[in-house]
């Protein structure tokens, strides 16, 4: 990768930090601005991008619960989405080939759907990375929009397969194989241990399973996906995709850059992506009317809706393939390229103030929300424990077992991972599953009998954004969190919470405690 591609993702990605953007819409200007500049991206471009995106299919994988995908919500939503979505485009595009705008006129009803469909798609990688961002990944909406982007990259895969003709080889039934070896896999991973061996195999298996599926004529990235789907109730699933998550980062960076070497725009070509980009509030309010229609409350509607608006890079595979088959004039692709990077900025932009939209707009919002609810959203609230701990991972239940052995119904867990919960449920914890983040969730319980929150996360945003919902719910008790960091610490403390625990420095406090203990209190040696 040349040197020059990372100073300028850097420098784009730290101005648009400075200025509250997320780096990814700096990575895209930087792909924009060395293009214009004269530069062309190369092979190992390419490469870096390819990387990231398998890598990223397979740690989606990993966290992916496969039943979620045959929720009603799901896959009617999503196919009701989409039949809807490409009767509109289709009349939008037909409307401007009628008024004769340049590029339009030219299109044919075949083709008119291809962009229909091409534009049907969200971003996988700008959806998943603004999920990650915002700690929103196990989240109801997060898990909903996840869930629509694999269904999504499945149809994906099964159009370039008609497209381009490339069938899977009868050796495609052996992947079936793999059901037979999953013992010896599993047995693999859990010798592997927690050192260096350990991202080492998260590239082994997600690579692997590229190049498996590709030997079978099948798209390698469905296959990173299948078998981080496969994998995903290993013990060890987690770590690994703890593992993989800054080389993943590091190599996306490369995917952000592609866009923008796509080409060179014109005005004019800015101009009709921009007329395209238009249709990116109808595909908000398509997603929106849908999920409402099938019982999912009015937040988790909003919040999934707002976050799958935007296009696909899928969008630009498309493109590509329509101009080499003819279909489409090359500057097609530069204008599918301009509106798949406006509708990402876009979507990276408006979403910081999701929350504080859906709390201004809710009134009207609710209207739509159904009487009858899903049963996932439907909680029963613990009676008599007043000490609630959200965030059940080895901090949470660390604190649950600490304030239960003073007393056996004082504290009870709650976490936004359905599995999770099962898992504790049947080691025998009160844990409950439940959306922290969602103001309905806090309002439908008894504040009243809450006199402490206990907040361990490790994301300081989910901890904020947890602490606006209790106070939006005049919460009276009182909140504590932990913080792995100084700077976050202060930030929290700022927000308003009653105590913050830095992570390591209260670590260390209670380890030397704890030890000091083992000695007799005549053999403690005290310095003056």
């Amino acid at each position: 990768m040349d040197f020059i591609w990372i100073l300028f993702a850097f420098i784009c990605g730290l101005a648009a930090k400075t200025t509250s953007l997320p780096p990814s819409i700096g990575y895209l200007a930087a792909g924009f601005i060395l293009n214009i500049a004269g530069y062309q991206a190369d092979e190992s471009l390419s490469i870096l991008s390819d990387l990231g995106i398998t890598i990223m299919l397979f740690t989606i994988g990993l966290k992916l619960n496969v039943t979620n995908l045959f929720k009603t919500e799901v896959w009617l939503g999503c196919s009701l989405h989409t039949l809807v979505w490409m009767v509109v485009t289709i009349t939008f595009v037909k409307i401007l080939a009628l008024m004769s705008v340049s590029y339009f006129s030219d299109l044919d009803l075949m083709t008119a759907a291809l962009i229909a469909f091409a534009l049907s798609f969200s971003s996988t990688v700008c959806v998943i990375k603004l999920l990650e961002e915002n700690g929103e990944m196990r989240t109801r909406h997060g898990k909903l929009a996840v869930s629509i982007l694999v269904i999504q990259d499945i149809v994906a895969v099964v159009f370039l397969v008609v497209a381009t003709g490339k069938m899977p080889s009868l050796w495609a039934f052996a992947l079936l194989g793999l059901f037979l070896i999953k013992p010896i896999i599993n047995r693999i991973i859990s010798h592997v241990g927690h050192g260096e061996l350990m991202p080492l195999m998260g590239f082994f298996l997600a690579l692997g399973s590229y190049e498996l599926f590709e030997l079978v004529n099948i798209k390698g990235d469905l296959g990173a996906l299948l078998v981080g789907m496969f994998l995903a109730s290993h013990v060890k699933a987690t770590e690994i995709n703890k593992a993989l998550m800054s080389f993943k980062d590091i190599f996306l960076i490369g995917f952000f850059l592609s866009i923008g070497f796509t080409a060179v725009p014109t005005l004019e070509m800015l101009g009709l992506a921009s007329l395209l980009v238009l249709l990116i509030p109808i595909k908000f309010v398509l997603f929106y009317g849908i999920f409402s229609l099938l019982k999912m409350r009015c937040r988790s509607a909003f919040l999934s809706a707002l976050a799958l608006s935007n296009y696909s890079e899928f969008g630009l595979i498309v493109g590509a393939l329509s101009v080499t088959a003819g279909w489409l004039s090359n500057d097609w692709l530069v204008i599918l390229a301009l509106s798949v990077s406006i509708s990402f900025i876009l979507t990276n932009i408006i979403y910081r103030f999701a929350h504080t939209l859906f709390a201004k707009y809710r009134g009207f919002l609710s209207k739509f929300e159904r009487q009858v609810k899903l049963e996932e959203d439907i909680f029963c609230q613990p009676c008599q424990r007043p000490i609630v701990i959200i965030g059940m991972g080895r901090v949470g239940i660390g604190a649950y077992q600490a304030i239960n052995s003073h007393s056996t119904s004082s504290a009870w867990g709650l976490d936004a991972d359905k599995e999770k919960i099962t898992w504790l449920t049947n080691k025998g914890v009160e844990a409950y599953y439940g959306d922290a983040e969602d103001i309905h969730f806090w309002e439908s319980i008894d504040l009243s009998r809450l006199q402490l929150v206990l907040l361990a996360l490790p994301s300081v945003q989910d901890a904020i954004s947890i602490t606006a919902q209790l106070k939006a719910a005049n919460y009276q008790g009182k909140i504590a969190a932990v913080a792995r960091y100084d700077d976050e610490r202060l930030q929290l403390e700022e927000f308003g919470i009653d105590k913050v625990f830095n992570f390591y420095t209260d670590a260390g406090v209670g380890f030397a405690e704890e030890s000091l203990a083992l000695l007799p209190k005549s053999k403690v040696i005290t310095t003056n």
